[in-house]
């Protein structure tokens, strides 16, 4: 799907998939078309918010594999851990906890009448 819905002046949402494509406690892989870009969809029923969206693409091994990645918290931090080197990504902003200078893009994610929607 790639409907996108002006709200605001500057803010387009981009409908990626249902809420039935997403798997839980794991990611999965959507087409960012107004970013040219691959991004992970972790899905995490029970937290707030309940969908994160971050870059597929993993700095370390130039590889688009995150949402491939293990889903988990360090300190109660929404984490994801990179499936080839390991290295863990906070959720919430993206920045790997074990290198700050690293980062991950992130985007704000809503659920509207079970589609799944990132803000652009």
């Amino acid at each position: 799907m790639n409907a996108a819905t002006a709200i605001d002046n500057d803010v387009t949402w981009q409908t990626l998939c249902s809420k039935a494509d997403l798997v839980a406690h794991s990611g999965v892989a959507a087409w960012l078309a107004s970013a040219d870009t691959q991004v992970a969809l972790l899905y995490l029923p029970g937290l707030a918010p309940e969908v994160y969206a971050v870059d597929n693409h993993d700095p370390f091994s130039n590889a688009n594999v995150i949402a491939r990645g293990i889903v988990g918290d360090i300190k109660g931090e929404p984490v994801i851990a990179s499936p080839i080197y390991k290295q863990h990504f906070r959720l919430s902003d993206g920045v790997c906890v074990e290198d700050e200078n690293v980062r991950l893009r992130t985007w704000e994610v809503k659920i509207e009448d079970e589609q799944v929607m990132i803000k652009t």
